[in-house]
């Protein structure tokens, strides 16, 4: 049989599972086939778009047979929009290729054997759950939307069936009342989120127009914060954020490192008797210093300084707990070997990134901690993205 393929080839493969970036995976005779949009079980019949080596990515022709898991999308954009990547499967399926995602990066990414379970905490909502968003403005196009899959084109979108309603509504408002001789040449960005009893927060570095403050109260706690900040989007599961970040863990001294506007600080301080928050962001800073006032808590400690600054500038010896959230595209060079180094009793690591996660977690593992416990949450329905929270102690300790 020929075995050479070229790009714009058309084969048949049968999906065999959802491995990382929400590719399915196949098999044709000496190639390794990943296809986005699939789902496990599909027998599809697919063209090659680009080879490297003995792998190929291709794209779906048509479903020759839909596999069991497979559902019709709801959006109208999907396939076309660059955002969601798993409207064709079920909520279960979704759920259970989020587990063999996180799986398959501890296996193949951090060489680590997980053999428990890897239950997925599901979100109370499937779609209307994103109260966060980033638009793409196109001025030549007319277009406010996302990005076109595996490209920068815009895609003018009319619904999208993730935005809460609130932000759905605050779509439809910006799109009808943009001033298009505003808009830089090359387009521009519009950083969206609601809050609390349907308040609307816009930002964009390109306008001018002051960014308005929002609230969202949890577990008691009030957070202040605003589009121009980080802050979870999906708000049905931050309880259970917290729970799996902190849980039960006590002590004297803790680190919450990416802080942010103070999520986990807050309630790490009634567990332990100081909390230093590390935050780089100056906004977020503001934020922490306002939320951190507002809970009544004196016992932490914001630092507005880049965690890999702070962490060569500590001399802190005997610290209970470090907290770390970093952003999607990781830690600062040098940070998972600098805690290390400061033989914290446990780490609770908190990610949005499965393969970084991996990465990291064998650093830890080699510098002396073992894995307690791995909860996966999905904070982000239809997006092959999920949350995961490991929290880890050090062997060392344990012997002492």
């Amino acid at each position: 049989m020929n075995t050479h393929y070229t790009t714009g080839d058309v084969i048949d493969v049968r999906i065999e599972k959802i491995v990382p970036r929400g590719f399915g995976l196949a098999f044709a005779e000496n190639l390794t086939v990943l296809v986005p949009l699939s789902t496990p079980g599909d027998e599809l019949r697919v063209s090659i778009r680009e080879i490297k080596k003995r792998m190929a990515f291709a794209e779906i022709v048509n479903v020759k047979q839909p596999g069991p898991k497979r559902i019709a999308p709801p959006c109208e954009h999907f396939g076309t929009c660059g955002g969601c990547n798993f409207q064709q499967m079920s909520y279960a399926a979704q759920l259970e290729a989020k587990a063999g995602l996180v799986r398959d990066c501890l296996q193949r990414i951090g060489k680590i054997t997980y053999e428990a379970d890897i239950p997925v905490i599901p979100s109370p909502q499937e779609f209307g759950y994103r109260s966060r968003a980033r638009w793409q403005i196109d001025r030549d196009a007319k277009a406010v939307g996302y990005y076109a899959r595996n490209s920068h084109e815009v895609i003018d979108i009319n619904a999208c069936p993730v935005l809460t309603p609130g932000l759905q509504s605050t779509l439809e408002y910006v799109r009808e009342s943009i001033d298009w001789n505003t808009i830089p040449e090359n387009g521009a960005k519009m950083e969206a989120a609601t809050g609390e009893e349907g308040r609307v927060s816009m930002f964009s570095r390109e306008g001018s127009e002051p960014t308005a403050e929002l609230s969202f109260s949890v577990n008691g706690d009030t957070y202040a914060f605003s589009a121009e900040v980080f802050f979870q989007a999906n708000k049905f599961l931050i309880p259970e954020l917290i729970e799996a970040a902190v849980g039960d863990a006590r002590g004297d001294l803790s680190f919450d490192l990416y802080c942010g506007v103070g999520l986990f600080a807050i309630p790490m301080a009634r567990r332990f008797g100081k909390v230093v928050a590390v935050e780089e962001h100056p906004a977020a800073v503001r934020f922490a210093k306002k939320n951190v006032a507002n809970s009544n808590a004196e016992n932490i400690k914001i630092v507005g300084k880049s965690v890999s600054k702070f962490l060569a500038d500590n001399k802190t010896k005997r610290i209970d707990l470090i907290l770390i959230d970093p952003p999607r595209a990781g830690t600062e060079k040098g940070t998972i070997p600098a805690i290390a180094a400061l033989k914290p009793a446990h780490i609770s690591y908190v990610s949005c990134e499965p393969s970084i996660l991996a990465r990291d977690l064998r650093l830890l593992v080699d510098s002396g901690y073992a894995i307690d416990k791995l909860t996966a949450l999905d904070l982000f329905p239809q997006t092959h993205h999920v949350e995961t929270v490991v929290r880890l102690s050090c062997t060392e300790a344990r012997t002492k």
